[in-house]
């Protein structure tokens, strides 16, 4: 979801083109879903988790790109904020003893982790909030240096064509407005994979959306922010917020945001692709040179580069995905309720 971009002006012709290009990877997802071609016999578990860079007084730090050279681990990569970090944790069968080693290991990476940030000046920390971010940590200089974030940010804010209204209501209500999309740098989350087969998909993420309710009042560490104490899990309208593609005309007409949490149960995993297309114009139309037709036609998985780039800029809080591994197809559920922290044993 993450994957790297270069920038470019983006035309009139570029979104046509990507616009049909998507079209034509959703033609040959429902292709494959006939034809059951995807990996399910061994079903494995992922885990990403979203962290803050500290220094010795507690206050964010940004220096993301030094910590990661220290860490040298591929692991890890960058975050939207230059005070974020990410780590994903290598998949794994489901089952078994995995879960008992699975918090064995991130603890091993995360204790690992932040004895090469130390050496840095930087701690690591996760929290869904980091509590002592201040409105002066959001400016566009604090973006990471991955061009795919300020071509992010360009263009949601193209699209709004105005400032981004911050508001949420709590015991000391926030009032603000952001000029980047870096708001949504101070919501950091834990997000589980779960790979699951095309004829169970439906009933995997129609779970995951039934049990959203209890893991946010479960999981719930993030109350306050820019010095304001909000709600008691202040991520989730921060998030809507701080990606809203919207001006307040379209929130009127009932124009869905891309943070969504959906409207309905679904059957197949297909619903979910083709309402991002229905509804959700193209942030990044970048075009890959694979024609996915002409690909599985010969024998081959295509990697519906156009589809999964398109998924990656809408929001949900369980998102399908996607992926080839080993040059076998796979689909995952990816829950994104949680938040980060505040310890592994929570995690």
């Amino acid at each position: 979801m993450g994957r790297d971009v270069t920038p470019i002006t983006i035309s009139g012709e570029d979104r046509r083109r990507y616009r049909d290009k998507v079209r034509r990877c959703l033609d040959v997802l429902a292709r494959m879903l006939g034809e059951s071609a995807f990996e399910f016999e061994r079903p494995h578990i992922g885990l990403e988790i979203e962290l803050n860079l500290i220094d010795a007084m507690g206050d964010p730090l940004m220096r993301n790109a030094d910590v990661l050279k220290a860490i040298a681990d591929p692991a890890w990569a960058t975050e939207l904020g230059q005070f974020n970090l990410e780590i994903n944790i290598p998949p794994r069968e489901l089952g078994g003893s995995g879960t008992g080693e699975l918090e064995r290991e991130v603890r091993d990476h995360l204790n690992l982790a932040d004895a090469r940030a130390r050496e840095v000046g930087a701690h690591l920390l996760m929290i869904g909030i980091l509590p002592t971010l201040r409105g002066s940590d959001i400016g566009e200089e604090s973006l990471s240096s991955n061009a795919r974030y300020k071509m992010l940010n360009d263009q949601i804010f193209a699209a709004r064509g105005e400032e981004m209204k911050i508001a949420v209501d709590g015991p000391e209500p926030l009032r603000m407005h952001a000029d980047t999309i870096l708001p949504e740098a101070a919501c950091t989350s834990v997000q589980f994979h779960l790979q699951v087969s095309p004829a169970h998909f439906g009933d995997y993420w129609n779970a995951a959306q039934a049990i959203a309710g209890p893991q946010v009042a479960l999981g719930a560490n993030s109350p306050f922010l820019f010095g304001h104490r909000l709600w008691q899990e202040t991520r989730i309208t921060l998030f809507e917020q701080a990606t809203d593609t919207r001006p307040e005309e379209l929130k009127r007409q009932g124009v869905r945001p891309r943070v969504w949490f959906g409207e309905r149960w679904i059957t197949s995993v297909f619903d979910l692709f083709e309402e991002n297309i229905r509804y959700f114009p193209a942030l990044l139309p970048l075009c890959d040179d694979e024609d996915p037709v002409e690909t599985l036609d010969d024998g081959g998985i295509p990697e519906l580069g156009e589809l999964s780039l398109h998924n990656g800029t809408v929001y949900r809080w369980n998102r399908p995905i996607y992926a080839v591994v080993n040059g076998r197809p796979h689909l995952r559920v990816e829950n994104r309720v949680l938040p980060a922290g505040p310890t592994v044993a929570d995690v």
